[in-house]
């Protein structure tokens, strides 16, 4: 099933609802935390600052979810985007529905993640810091990706 989704010579997904829960993307990210598993240490390459600002959100409770609204009205609106949990309560998501190209630049910030070795995949929709993610986390300055963190919605407790 999974050869469906990354192999480009396959026929198209499954069923329009898989399309419709954003499963393609769901696996392609998942099968990138898979190969990277399989690798003794992540990669080394350069991060993005909204793969760095991802990880300083990220960095105490380490959940990470990647989801969509398909039911919202707008269409920037039902993209993929990152969310992260900042506590039992809140959760940080980086989606914006006035300039969309924000929801993408931190998408691909957490493809980086994932093809890295620094987030690992858990089920579904379900995405968590690695260890290694956690050690790096912690030595990135807040400061140097406030105004990035600033682009996410917060929704929870004491908002």
């Amino acid at each position: 099933m999974l050869e469906r989704f990354i192999d480009p010579k396959a026929d198209l997904p499954g069923s329009w609802q898989e399309l419709g829960e954003g499963a393609p993307t769901l696996i392609a990210l998942a099968h990138l935390c898979a190969v990277a598993m399989t690798r003794e240490k992540p990669l080394d390459i350069e991060l993005s600052p909204e793969a760095r600002a991802i990880l300083v959100a990220a960095r105490d409770r380490g959940v990470i979810e990647v989801k969509g609204m398909n039911q919202a009205f707008e269409a920037p609106e039902r993209f993929l985007a990152v969310q992260i949990e900042l506590d039992e309560q809140r959760t940080l998501t980086f989606r914006n529905r006035e300039f969309p190209e924000i929801t993408i630049r931190f998408f691909n910030g957490f493809r980086q993640l994932c093809q890295t070795g620094l987030v690992m995949h858990h089920l579904y929709r379900d995405f968590s810091l690695t260890q290694a993610g956690y050690e790096l986390a912690r030595t990135i300055d807040r400061e140097e990706v406030e105004s990035l963190l600033a682009q996410g919605m917060e929704f929870g407790a004491d908002i």
